[in-house]
């Protein structure tokens, strides 16, 4: 592995993908490194960059869809080491981009931060939600986000202030491959109101949404001013299957994925319900998912 010379302890050759998705399936991975440091991500990021190998970004694969013939080129995973790291801050809490939604949802229950509990049932990490602006019907991370540090395919680091940055629905300006950490802008309350509401809204998703079984959450943006999953449903839709993939009876806005299943059952479901929608409606349903 000349290529990762001197990084032999954060890479890994032909790593199958399908663990770390929450849809389990997909293929491996040509190169798989995990950074503990910016240091260690900066050095990968230049042997990537002067060899031609393309970078990805895994978070906590909430959303992604991998192929599977896997991915040519190296997945880094920002879930180690400082990546990790939870502090208190000025603003309310400073997390690494590799720290977990949930846990940091009760981490500020806990605390007696309030601002976060509308991420509550949204899977996946710090980085991942904010570059996606995650969310929904109780609100979106952008919100209360006070600032987001990132690097670039040089390694430069830079902190962008809230004054620079632009969160729209499932988006933000961030250009930057890399987010590194985010704080967010939280307020003191009683730990108990919190978790009351958390609660509230737990239940809420538990009774509309299929929160069991291997699934990706949304597959598709809300196009303006419309519901996807009412889309998918009014063009008859709801436990529609393609080999091991089937549509959500509960909400048709959501695959769920039999053990067994392939990444290929995905796409071809996922185009079936794209074409059978614009043919009932005349909208073209736009991916909220990413695929590798």
């Amino acid at each position: 592995m000349k290529l990762f010379d001197g990084l032999e302890t954060i890479v890994k050759t032909d790593v199958p993908l399908a663990q770390y998705t929450w849809l389990n399936i997909g293929g491996p991975a040509k190169y798989f490194v995990q950074p503990r440091t910016v240091d260690e991500l900066r050095l990968a990021v230049q042997r990537c960059r002067e060899n031609d190998v393309r970078m990805y970004v895994l978070g906590g694969g909430a959303n992604l869809l991998v192929d599977d013939a896997g991915v040519d080129g190296a997945v880094i995973r920002l879930r180690q080491g400082t990546f990790l790291d939870v502090a208190h801050s000025e603003a309310g809490v400073r997390a690494g981009a590799g720290a977990d939604m949930g846990r940091l949802v009760l981490r500020c229950v806990r605390d007696g931060l309030s601002g976060l509990e509308c991420l509550t049932g949204i899977p996946g990490t710090v980085g991942g939600c904010v570059k996606m602006n995650a969310g929904g019907v109780f609100g979106d991370i952008g919100s209360i986000v006070e600032s987001v540090e990132v690097m670039n395919d040089m390694g430069e680091v830079f902190t962008r202030s809230r004054e620079d940055l632009a969160f729209a629905y499932r988006s933000t300006n961030i250009s930057s491959r890399f987010i590194l950490g985010a704080e967010f802008r939280l307020g003191e309350d009683d730990p108990q109101r919190i978790l009351k509401q958390v609660k509230q809204i737990w239940i809420y998703k538990k009774n509309t949404q299929p929160l069991g079984g291997h699934n990706a959450g949304c597959i598709f943006k809300n196009p303006r001013g419309l519901s996807a999953g009412a889309l998918i449903d009014r063009a008859g839709l709801k436990g529609k299957r393609v080999g091991g993939a089937y549509v959500s009876d509960k909400h048709a806005n959501f695959i769920l994925v039999d053990e067994g299943a392939r990444a290929s059952d995905m796409l071809k479901l996922i185009n079936l319900i794209r074409e059978t929608v614009y043919k009932k409606s005349e909208v073209y349903l736009e991916l909220e998912i990413e695929v590798w």
